[in-house]
């Protein structure tokens, strides 16, 4: 059987230390999504978050004791996985992701584009080294 490589995960903003406060069930559900999307497969649960153009931005919904969580990964780039966002979902008005958070996961995912072209490059800058 073909050994799989991982994708590394880079947390972006608080989103680790944002994951790390919700309920200990939820984090282990997300944990076994993202542990999923590292190996390149896509958790049933995942969905394309709306208002980011395709598939390459997607969050999973959970909901524990009457509350809703949420986390936001981008799959965008091939070598890494960055997690955009991690919350609980405290708006009561329908299921639409509120504007500050989809703010925040734009933000995020500036930067994130920002950071991989600099990972990459430092990259190939040591694979040029070698």
């Amino acid at each position: 059987m073909p050994e799989v490589r991982l994708k590394p995960v880079f947390w972006v903003g608080s989103s680790l230390d944002d994951l790390k406060t919700l309920p200990i069930e939820v984090q282990r559900f997300f944990g076994y999504a993202l542990y999923g999307a590292q190996r390149g497969e896509r958790h049933p649960k995942a969905k394309a978050l709306k208002g980011f153009h395709g598939a390459g931005v997607l969050e999973i919904v959970e909901d524990h004791d009457g509350d809703t969580y949420r986390v936001v990964y981008t799959v965008r780039f091939t070598e890494v996985l960055y997690v955009l966002h991690a919350f609980q979902k405290k708006s009561k008005h329908g299921i639409a992701t509120p504007r500050h958070d989809l703010d925040l996961i734009q933000s995020r995912l500036n930067r994130a584009e920002e950071d991989y072209k600099q990972w990459m490059d430092e990259k190939e800058t040591n694979s040029d080294e070698q």
